[in-house]
């Protein structure tokens, strides 16, 4: 289920005329165990199969998507291209990769190709009708009546050098973006040897650098088609780029211990009126795209000390869409109402982005006055560093997957009120994700209104109301599903549900 969709419901639920003004003590969950938020235990498949993602596998596929030599979306259409490279050659490689993972693991993958034409317009990146090839293979989900809900990850295959529309020349685009499509791939291998009870898509998109085409296409077949599409994990330029720096002269070094999470804080496509709830209530940095960011940061606490993974490795939560004034093919999902988070290293080499092969000279990372050397390079990668970011998404796709959906209807009710005043507690009420296991669980988190994670948790167990003594003014609360084996999927905030707080002119003011 979509963003728009749960805010469609959720404005049923506004607009209802309640008139039971309590809650009935039945099924309630009366002020349960308060702790901090702790370590989630790790689920050892889960942790087995990230342990086996390779950097020799990670390395052998961005070196094989280097060697089709320029990988422009616009080389599609042409003809006197050498035997073996350009961009519809590297898309039926990963096409056949995908085919030999599924293979591998007795036709568990089912590999797909979104081809269509991008229609050329004047003074764009894309001047002409050009052939556009979306690749991806589809893990199903085993449980029926939670195989409809997906979760997804990519990367872009395409690349360019300095000049947009120069489709012979190199451009390895080893980083940008052979390193995110290798993070789809390697995340094929170690999850195909699983099963999960909601399904995973694993894809690789063209048209990118020419202004997201790809996932643009991608997104609005997504919705078109009814994807129940929960959480898209975008990895762009996750390479690791190995060029030193010079802290003591202000030039950042690499940093391979972190990633960057970012996600939007306000839904892309929020109308007026939720637009004007998210504010009233504090939402700001609620939307279920920063959930997911927040899930994944968990996810990295949960699976890389038992994976005998590097601990030091952690993401960075961005609270931002992208990168200061750019964008990436997450928006694209971001834009037809879907949760999606860009992933992303810590430090960028622009001389390794987007750049003709050269040397010239000049001041080097370090400070130093010296011959830079221009291009996005197999050789500035750093393949630990990105098998590192493979396992954290993979973590999180498994996670996803094998937890219930998230809950819906997720509102503070209407309670009765003893003094004539607003009470210092909250109660909060949910419903069971469609499809859910009979033994699903659920538990609310919050945080201080400025804390960037959650820092508490409490139990609700299979009820579907819990009663806090917490003051909804000073904190955000979030509901979210737990299967038996622990597994927890991204939370939910909670809107009150009030007596014609919407009209058809807009929503009322709020009570002061």
């Amino acid at each position: 289920m979509n963003w728009k969709q749960q805010n469609e419901i959720r404005r049923t639920a506004w607009a209802l005329a309640l008139t039971a003004m309590s809650v009935a003590a039945t099924g309630v969950a009366q002020q349960p165990v308060i702790k901090p938020l702790a370590v989630a235990k790790a689920d050892p498949k889960i942790a087995a199969a990230i342990a086996k993602i390779s950097p020799e596998n990670v390395k052998a596929d961005i070196a094989k998507l280097v060697s089709f030599r320029n990988r422009s979306t616009l080389s599609s259409m042409d003809t006197d291209l050498p035997p073996g490279t350009g961009v519809t050659a590297a898309a039926d490689w990963i096409y056949s990769e995908f085919t030999k993972i599924s293979d591998e693991c007795g036709g568990c993958l089912e590999v797909k190709r979104d081809d269509f034409i991008e229609p050329g317009a004047p003074h764009s990146r894309i001047t002409k009708d050009t052939r556009l090839q979306n690749i991806y293979a589809v893990l199903k989900g085993t449980d029926p009546a939670q195989a409809s809900r997906r979760v997804l990850v990519t990367g872009h295959y395409d690349s360019r050098n300095s000049d947009n529309f120069n489709t012979h020349d190199p451009a390895p685009g080893a980083n940008d973006d052979a390193s995110g499509v290798a993070v789809s791939i390697e995340s094929a291998r170690a999850l195909s040897k699983l099963k999960f009870p909601a399904t995973i898509v694993f894809v690789a998109v063209a048209g990118e650098e020419q202004g997201l085409d790809g996932s643009r296409h991608l997104a609005k077949l997504a919705k078109s088609e009814g994807w129940q599409l929960e959480a898209v994990l975008n990895n762009d330029i996750v390479g690791g780029d190995n060029t030193p720096g010079d802290p003591a002269k202000g030039v950042p070094g690499p940093d391979m211990h972190a990633v960057r999470v970012f996600s939007e804080g306000v839904p892309s496509p929020a109308t007026l009126q939720e637009l004007h709830l998210i504010q009233t209530y504090g939402y700001e940095s609620d939307s279920p795209s920063r959930e997911v960011a927040r899930a994944i940061a968990e996810v990295d606490k949960t699976y890389f000390r038992p994976a005998g993974l590097p601990t030091t490795f952690h993401p960075v939560l961005e609270f931002r869409r992208d990168r200061f004034g750019r964008g990436g093919d997450h928006s694209s999902f971001n834009a037809e109402g879907f949760a999606a988070v860009r992933v992303t290293e810590w430090r960028e080499n622009f001389n390794h982005q987007h750049q003709d092969l050269r040397t010239e000279a000049g001041q080097l990372p370090d400070g130093k006055d010296g011959t830079v050397e221009f291009g996005d390079y197999l050789k500035f990668v750093t393949p630990s560093y990105t098998a590192n970011v493979a396992r954290l998404n993979a973590a999180s796709l498994a996670t996803f997957a094998s937890a219930p959906g998230e809950p819906t209807d997720v509102v503070f009710p209407p309670v009765k009120i003893t003094n004539g005043f607003n009470d210092n507690f909250s109660v909060i009420s949910w419903k069971a994700p469609e499809g859910a296991p009979a033994d699903t669980t659920y538990e609310v988190v919050w945080r201080p209104t400025a804390a960037p994670t959650w820092t508490n948790v409490v139990s609700a167990g299979s009820a579907l109301t819990i009663r806090l003594d917490i003051s909804k003014d000073n904190v955000v609360f979030g509901v979210r599903s737990v299967d038996a084996a622990g597994h927890r999927s991204p939370a939910v905030v909670p809107y009150p549900v009030r007596r014609q707080m919407m009209s058809p002119s807009g929503p009322r003011q709020p009570n002061k």
